[in-house]
């Protein structure tokens, strides 16, 4: 016998033992990881190149490199990798996200759809003692998972025995299995006999489903398609921001939160939501080379109508489209079916049943077309999509370049096209301005305030007369307004010593005061999302190169116009400007170091108060661009403070032309001429704040 294949008998010998003998203690430390000067095992791929692409956010550990290539948790990841799960070589990142696991780190990775995430949990989790608690957004995702999960890992994990039940790879406990599946999970998880449990995020807060996880002692709590805390969690499905208190209330096993979409914001607030300590990131491979890039602008909604049922006929099959509303899925997908194209419909509104028919039919390739608001698709892992079409613009960047990344998982050439007009915006603005109800959050505010001690949430909603899900929203706009406290046993307490918004002391006891707060987190929340759709607005408008645009807002470099976008190919980004008028990124930036060349036509502040540093945006007109040799004021990364907008980041340069992500406002676009005359922007990292300047 090969003693490779000794070595595997003897690793699954060990994993099976292991776990029998350890069900429910406390996961052992990594494996000793000795240094060691000698070549790579053979078979196994060399580490990543040091220049690889891979971004952390200030106070955030870069893991690059972080062990010596070679070591024993390494080969031993490899070993369980190509043993255990087929894997020839692991992806870009992967092992740097694993090793982290393996050391008890919170990890945080940004893989590329299609790039592997799943793995990068699943492969540590037979390495540690208890079981993984798995948040999934979407019953059609759960089921995906642990359907390839049982494929894999039965066999490794050991079939019954005299004394045991069978063991399960993986278990879900969602409302599509049936309560008696459910308590199955559950006791599964319980008796050691499963090792991934697939939950949706409202489960956890439910008492009951809390106290059977703790029993189990889970080492990993894995949240999947995380930027859904940031573009879910604050109206449509409030429960996501309960996970913090979810993982402290199961003994802070270590988190891995997965996305492959998120913008430097959207990874703060993730490591925020979810209470994440000493974080590793792994931010890998933005760019998509595979996909071409295009939009098509209208003016009218029936000529865009026309031509959207045109392409999607003439474009190659399977394709996805993106409709913004249930009955435009409706519509399109019956106009495509009277041209004798298979095409289904898919929303929440259909039975789950229906979905589940789609579901097969998209996956064993039986229909032609998907036409789906976004919810789709998500993380199922369709290799061979060919084409996704958006016949409005989405919501944000995040989820449009998340929807797109759905092309061409198969490495092969594929095409994500926007039809766009203007006035599309206003659907997405009008979603991007969910107003608070006032009079509840008063409501609550006012029964807080009068409480005297420390209240559950659950007592506090039925006075209040809101569901407990719903109350989630005002619980969660109260903490960030600071005028509440949540306590590690989840009772709420308002925080009367609480400082107001000009350094003055005023106190959160009084309900008007508090609410005030609350109200003004929540506009907040509104400005930063629209100015999300104003970068939306900004792509489709743009006559530079649409990738280095993508990129840049993910905070990656690239290399120049990528030659795969409609920009590109009709030769505007290169008539636009030299390319020696290029800002490249700072190499110093420990956070981003988005694309010099990103695209122009980013969101300006048009509805802002008359003040003065809205007169920072649309100026500049004409004026003298600085000399392109001379180092850049305000380079991309660079941590800024504004006199009215306070602080921010430089996420794009181009020409005379900044865009700054502040951390109040959103994304905002300044001429560096006008703020630099009127002293409105100041390097935070180089120079004190302009408390006292003036425009």
């Amino acid at each position: 016998m090969k003693r490779r294949d000794q070595t595997a008998r003897l690793l699954t010998a060990w994993i099976r033992g292991f776990r029998r003998a350890n069900p429910r203690h406390p996961s052992p430390e990594a494996p000793p990881r000795p240094s060691t000067d000698g070549p790579p095992l053979p078979g196994q791929p060399s580490a990543p190149p040091s220049d690889a692409p891979i971004l952390a956010s200030p106070g955030i550990e870069d893991v690059r490199n972080t062990a010596p290539e070679g070591d024993e948790t390494d080969d031993l990841i490899r070993l369980v990798a190509a043993e255990g799960f087929g894997f020839a070589e692991l992806r870009d990142g992967q092992l740097d996200a694993m090793r982290a696991i393996l050391q008890g780190r919170d990890t945080l990775c940004v893989l590329p759809t299609g790039g592997g995430k799943s793995a990068v949990y699943q492969l540590p989790a037979l390495l540690l003692t208890g079981p993984t608690v798995v948040v999934s957004p979407l019953i059609a995702l759960q089921r995906d998972q642990v359907r390839g999960l049982s494929e894999r890992l039965t066999t490794l994990l050991g079939p019954a025995t005299s004394t045991t039940a069978p063991a399960e790879a993986a278990v879900a406990a969602n409302s599509d299995v049936g309560q008696a599946a459910r308590q199955a999970a559950f006791d599964a998880v319980r008796q050691g006999r499963t090792e991934f449990l697939f939950l949706a995020p409202e489960q956890l807060a439910r008492d009951d489903v809390r106290a059977a996880l703790r029993q189990a002692r889970p080492s990993l709590f894995v949240v999947d398609e995380a930027h859904c805390i940031a573009s879910w969690g604050h109206d449509f499905r409030p429960d996501y921001l309960r996970l913090g208190q979810a993982i402290e209330d199961l003994g802070r096993p270590a988190v891995v939160a997965l996305t492959a979409t998120a913008a430097p914001p959207v990874r703060r607030e993730i490591r925020e939501r979810l209470r994440m300590r000493d974080v590793a990131e792994v931010v890998r491979g933005f760019d998509r080379p595979e996909i071409s890039l295009s939009v098509l602008m209208f003016t009218s909604e029936e000529g865009k109508r026309t031509a959207l049922i045109e392409r999607i006929a003439g474009e190659t099959k399977p394709a996805l489209v993106y409709a913004a509303t249930r009955r435009a899925t409706e519509e399109l997908a019956a106009e495509l079916a009277e041209l004798g194209l298979s095409a289904h419909p898919y929303h929440a509104g259909l039975r789950a049943a229906r979905r589940r028919e789609v579901e097969a039919d998209f996956m064993a390739d039986r229909c032609d077309v998907v036409v789906a608001t976004t919810a789709f698709g998500m993380g199922i892992d369709k290799p061979n999509v060919r084409t996704v079409i958006h016949a409005e613009v989405a919501d944000s960047l995040d989820a449009y370049y998340q929807e797109i990344g759905r092309a061409g998982r198969d490495g092969q050439p594929a095409v994500a096209c926007l039809f766009y007009r203007s006035e599309d915006l206003g659907l997405r603005r009008f979603f991007a301005s969910g107003r608070v109800d006032e009079t509840t959050l008063r409501r609550v505010a006012t029964l807080l305030c009068h409480a005297g001690e420390p209240v559950t949430p659950r007592a506090l909603a039925d006075e209040a007369g809101v569901r407990e899900a719903a109350l989630t929203r005002f619980v969660d706009l109260l903490t960030s307004a600071d005028v509440l406290t949540v306590h590690e046993d989840g009772r709420l307490e308002i925080r009367p010593d609480s400082t107001g918004d000009a350094g003055t002391v005023a106190s959160a006891a009084d309900p008007a005061e508090a609410t005030r707060r609350a109200l003004a987190v929540a506009e907040a929340r509104v400005e930063i999302e629209r100015s999300r759709v104003e970068m939306m607005r900004g792509y489709a408008e743009t006559r530079d190169c649409r990738r280095s645009f993508l990129l840049a807002y993910f905070g990656e470099p690239s290399s120049g116009p990528c030659g795969n976008c409609d920009m590109c190919r009709a030769g505007l980004p290169d008539q636009r400007r030299p390319a020696d008028s290029r800002v490249a990124a700072s190499d110093d930036s420990d956070a981003t170091d988005p694309s010099a060349d990103a695209a122009r036509g980013g969101p300006t502040d048009a509805d802002a108060d008359a003040d003065a540093d809205a007169d920072a945006e649309g100026e500049g007109e004409g004026e003298e661009t600085a000399d392109p040799t001379a180092e850049a004021p305000f380079p991309a990364g660079a941590a800024v403070r504004h006199v009215a907008w306070g602080h921010g980041q430089v996420v794009r340069v181009e020409d005379d032309r900044i865009t700054v992500l502040f951390d109040g406002v959103g994304y905002r676009t300044l001429s560096v001429t006008t703020v630099r005359e009127r002293h409105l922007l100041t390097r935070a990292d180089q120079h004190p704040t302009p408390a006292d300047s003036t425009p």
